[in-house]
């Protein structure tokens, strides 16, 4: 059911003064703006294609089937909500549950999204906020940033149990392409998350291409790696100017945080700060809290010495910044 609510008109009248003059004011509007409340998958379908800039979609708890999608843009000072609390279940029985395909400036807030191939897709979208959402149940990853979807968040939100398909591609937060530097999903923010248990990849994937992601505050909780396709740590950086902090892991097969140069020029530039990393379990070749796999004048990579770490040999390979 669709209810809309009409925001009041102000007119602003010119002051009269002694000069005449013809100038006045122009009426100041302000857009209409919807609330959308949905309670089927059938209504949440029609909405995500209905909704414009400023719109909010709101649904009730319940279970919705199928694989919803979107591809209507909305704005940076006029963006479209999606929202709904955690007892609001997407539930995919294939596919992507959510798709965001060419729409940027979206808000998804609060809901639940289980059951499909991928979770929450982002392409070609920038600005898009992921807020407070639980993520889980799905045979590959659970929100991917791709296709140059710029300037996105993924913030507060809880991803585990994904990866089930056993090939080692269930990340819980992919970010860009593997094999190309066309996507240019930059600055990407990660923060405030807990991703694991049971993710079959990296919690967090920075692809080679990408440019300035942030990886703060997030909780890692590497119980269920698969070792698969070389994942064998929380975060994998292999695009350049990544900042990672303040972020807690425990439970990896090997180590806690890698950078990787995939492409010549990538993997650069990553700084680690106040990370604490817990390998105790671990039976890797390496078990290092950082494994920097490239580290020159060209390339470099600077860890602070306010990165701490528990069990494992040791908190490096490259030389510590005070």
């Amino acid at each position: 059911m669709r209810t809309r609510t009409l925001l009041a008109t102000a007119v602003a009248l010119a002051t009269a003064v002694a000069v005449p003059t013809l100038a006045t004011a122009a009426p100041a509007t302000t857009a209409a703006e919807a609330v959308i409340d949905v309670s089927t998958a059938a209504e949440l379908k029609a909405a995500l294609t209905s909704a414009g800039a400023g719109d909010t979609i709101r649904l009730a708890d319940g279970t919705y089937s199928g694989n919803f999608k979107t591809a209507t843009a909305a704005r940076a000072d006029a963006r479209i909500t999606l929202t709904g609390s955690p007892k609001a279940v997407l539930t995919a029985g294939g596919g992507y549950g959510l798709h965001l395909d060419g729409a940027a400036h979206w808000t998804v807030r609060g809901l639940t999204v289980t059951g499909g191939q991928k979770g929450i897709m982002i392409d070609s979208a920038d600005g898009v906020v992921v807020d407070q959402v639980t993520v889980h149940g799905l045979d590959m990853e659970g929100v991917h940033f791709r296709e140059s979807s710029a300037d996105g968040v993924i913030k507060d939100s809880r991803i585990y149990d994904t990866g089930n398909d056993g090939r080692g591609m269930g990340e819980g937060v992919y970010v860009g392409s593997a094999n190309t530097l066309s996507d240019r999903s930059d600055r990407v923010e990660i923060t405030g998350n807990t991703i694991g248990p049971d993710v079959g990849g990296e919690s967090i994937d920075i692809k080679e291409g990408t440019t300035g992601a942030r990886i703060v505050g997030n909780t890692f909780d590497g119980k269920g790696l698969t070792g698969a396709n070389y994942d064998d740590s929380w975060v994998d950086v292999k695009g350049n100017d990544v900042l990672v902090q303040n972020n807690t892991g425990r439970n990896t097969t090997n180590n806690g945080y890698e950078t990787h140069s995939q492409q010549p020029g990538w993997g650069c530039g990553t700084v680690f700060r106040d990370n604490t990393s817990d390998l105790t379990g671990a039976t890797g070749d390496k078990q290092l809290a950082i494994n920097v796999a490239n580290h020159s004048t060209d390339c470099p990579t600077t860890v602070y010495a306010s990165n701490t770490v528990t069990g494992g040999k040791g908190l490096t390979n490259v030389p510590i910044t005070p």
